[in-house]
């Protein structure tokens, strides 16, 4: 993490992957920005795109957290970019990026995929809220603990 100097703001640099960037990453993107978006400069990718999943915007609103405005983005886009952290959120973009070359520190969050969720949209949109408050959590014990 960088140092900031007194009366300086370099903020903390956070690239979220995932596989499609449709679901965890996006929601991670808006959570650390909402929560610390004066501190962080967030960004997230996926190893594909595809489109930011409705039931994702849904159980992010239900915050008062937009992230209809996010879009799905490939992470070449951020190759050569250097990183304070670089976190995978799903198990396939870990092992497909085990190493960021830009990441000054590299952690691994495991969260279920909720695109996979089955049953009834009221069903599929609870996996959704379930994986959102775990990476809630994530992000307040791993990231905002640590920053000064």
């Amino acid at each position: 993490m960088r140092r900031r100097l007194p009366g300086t703001m370099q903020k903390t640099t956070v690239l979220f992957l995932c596989t499609h960037n449709s679901a965890r990453s996006q929601m991670a993107e808006g959570l650390l920005r909402h929560l610390a978006g004066d501190r962080f400069e967030v960004m997230s990718a996926g190893t594909e795109a595809t489109h930011v999943r409705p039931l994702a915007e849904q159980a992010m609103d239900e915050l008062g957290i937009d992230i209809s405005g996010q879009e799905s983005k490939l992470l070449e886009r951020y190759l050569g970019k250097t990183f304070d952290y670089v976190i995978t959120v799903c198990d396939d973009a870990n092992e497909v990026c085990p190493v960021f070359p830009g990441a000054r520190r590299r952690l691994h969050w495991s969260f279920e995929d909720p695109a996979q969720a089955t049953g009834s949209e009221e069903e599929r949109l609870r996996v959704f809220q379930s994986v959102r408050n775990k990476i809630r959590e994530r992000i307040k014990g791993d990231l905002l603990s640590q920053d000064g």
